[in-house]
C-alpha cells in the first residue's frame, strides 16, 4: 500500500489505515470495511417520504473497487450495517448487485451481522456474528469486556484537528482495540470524544483521520471531554 496510509500495531498485529477509511491487515491479506449503509437512499424513500439521489451505493463500491484494486485482498470482511436494513438490500439496483458479486469473484466474503442488518442477505459471500483472524476479533460493535485485538465499527467517529471546525470521518485506536470509521456515502458521525465511544479506549488514544492521507491526531482524555460538556 502507499505511503497514504498509517501503519500500526494492534495486539501485535501490523494494520493500515487506508485514507478511504478501509482497514488492511497484511499477514491475513484482509480488507475490512465497516458500515457500507448500502441502498440507504431507497430506506429512507419507503420509510420518510424523502428523495435523495439514489446513487450512493454506486459511489461507495466505486470506492471499494479501489481499495480492492490496491490491496487485492484474498478475504473481505464487511462489518456490519452493509445494508442500511434488509428490505434495503433486497431492494438493491440489479447492477449494483452486479458489481457486488463482481467484486467478490476470486476471494473470500465475509459479512458481519450489524444491527441495521442483522439476517442473512442474497448477495453473495457468508454471513457471521463475528470473525477472528491473525490475533483480531472482527465484530459490529465493540464489547468493552473484548479480550485485545477487537475490530469493530457501528459509532461512525468523526474528529477534527484542532482549532478547525470541519471533522472528517477517523478510525479511533489505542493498540488493544480498534473502531472504524463509516465506509458508506450516506452516513453520519459521532464526535469522537463522545462518552459513550471515547470511554473504550485508554487515555493515549488516537482518532486517523481519512482524506488524502490517513492522518493520526492524539484524542484527549475521556475525563477533559466529560468536563467542557
Amino acid at each position: 500500500m502507499n505511503g497514504m496510509s498509517y501503519s500500526f500495531a494492534l495486539n501485535g498485529t501490523h494494520c493500515l489505515a487506508l485514507p478511504s477509511g478501509a482497514l488492511f491487515v497484511p499477514s491475513e491479506n484482509l480488507l475490512c470495511v465497516s458500515d457500507l449503509h448500502m441502498a440507504k437512499s431507497e430506506r429512507v424513500a419507503r420509510r420518510r417520504g424523502l428523495m435523495l439521489p439514489p446513487y450512493e451505493t454506486r459511489a461507495t463500491l466505486d470506492r471499494l473497487a479501489q481499495d480492492i484494486e490496491a490491496a487485492k485482498p484474498t478475504c473481505v470482511v464487511a462489518l456490519g450495517d452493509s445494508f442500511d436494513d434488509l428490505a434495503a438490500s433486497e431492494a438493491l439496483d440489479p447492477e449494483d448487485r452486479a458489481r457486488l458479486i463482481a467484486l467478490q469473484d476470486g476471494r473470500r466474503w465475509v459479512w458481519i451481522e450489524g444491527n441495521h442488518d442483522a439476517g442473512p442477505n442474497d448477495h453473495g459471500g457468508e454471513g457471521c456474528h463475528s470473525l477472528s483472524a491473525g490475533g483480531l476479533t472482527f465484530r459490529h460493535i465493540a464489547d468493552a469486556a473484548s479480550e485485545p485485538g477487537e475490530v469493530s465499527g457501528h459509532y461512525h467517529p468523526k474528529y477534527g484537528l484542532p482549532g478547525f471546525a470541519e471533522r472528517r470521518r477517523c478510525f479511533v485506536v489505542d493498540g488493544r482495540r480498534l473502531i472504524l470509521p463509516a465506509y458508506g456515502t450516506y452516513t453520519g458521525g459521532l464526535d469522537a470524544r463522545e462518552p459513550v465511544l471515547r470511554h473504550l479506549f485508554a487515555d493515549k488514544a488516537l482518532a486517523v483521520l481519512t482524506g488524502a492521507r490517513a492522518m493520526p491526531v492524539p484524542l484527549p482524555p475521556a475525563r477533559e471531554h466529560s468536563r467542557r460538556a
